[in-house]
């Protein structure tokens, strides 16, 4: 006998909700009963369109990648360099635009086939370029893997823009490792000014591409 969907909900609602309830709640306290709720339905109403939370994950990183690739779109006439730019420029933003955004796309699949679309322009303009596609594929995804790396380490500090967990105090850990000067202020490097940061350390993935591959 056929089983039929839920009618009071669908996917796409469930995924908006669980997106909004994670910037108050986090990664860890959003399950699935908890969005159940938020949407005024019981628990096993979500299991129509997600048998696990991982399935639900996988479908929040795709939304997240959806919102991402509509607001910033890439132009079709730039450099490989550019692309490497604007592409995880826009990823930091959009992981950093919801608590714990990092880790939602940490380990999750993309639904769908909507990040081929771009993925197969990157490689075109990689290959195009004079890269073989393991080399194209190897710099797209070393600069991808930092972004990612870095938002997870950023966010680990500041879950939203404007936060800051309690432990990061700069001056305060300067006090406590006194005796040891230098990584004392390399606090103020770590812990702050994350935009330089993190511009500085794709500066140097891009430098590193183009060394490791004679692409200067």
């Amino acid at each position: 006998m056929a089983t039929q969907r839920s009618p009071k909900l669908d996917k796409a609602q469930v995924v908006d909700t669980a997106l909004r309830l994670l910037d108050d709640v986090g990664l860890d306290g959003l399950t699935l009963r908890a969005i159940a709720k938020e949407l005024n339905v019981q628990a096993p109403a979500l299991y129509w369109h997600f048998k696990n939370k991982q399935e639900l994950l996988d479908e929040m990183a795709t939304e997240m990648y959806r919102r991402m690739t509509a607001a910033d779109p890439l132009t079709p006439d730039a450099t490989w360099r550019e692309r490497l730019l604007t592409s995880n420029r826009g990823l930091r933003t959009a992981l950093l635009s919801h608590r714990d955004g990092a880790k939602v796309f940490s380990g999750s699949r993309f639904t769908g086939t909507l990040h081929a679309v771009e993925m197969e322009r990157a490689l075109r303009l990689f290959t195009d370029a004079g890269f073989t596609l393991t080399q194209a594929v190897r710099a797209t995804t070393t600069a991808y893997m930092y972004t990612l790396g870095f938002v997870t380490e950023e966010q680990g500090v500041q879950p939203l823009p404007g936060e800051r967990r309690e432990g990061y105090d700069i001056d305060e850990r300067a006090r406590r490792m006194a005796d040891f000067p230098l990584s004392a202020a390399a606090g103020a490097e770590i812990f702050e000014n994350y935009e330089q940061h993190f511009e500085d350390g794709l500066a140097l993935v891009i430098a590193g591409i183009e060394t490791r591959y004679g692409m200067g």
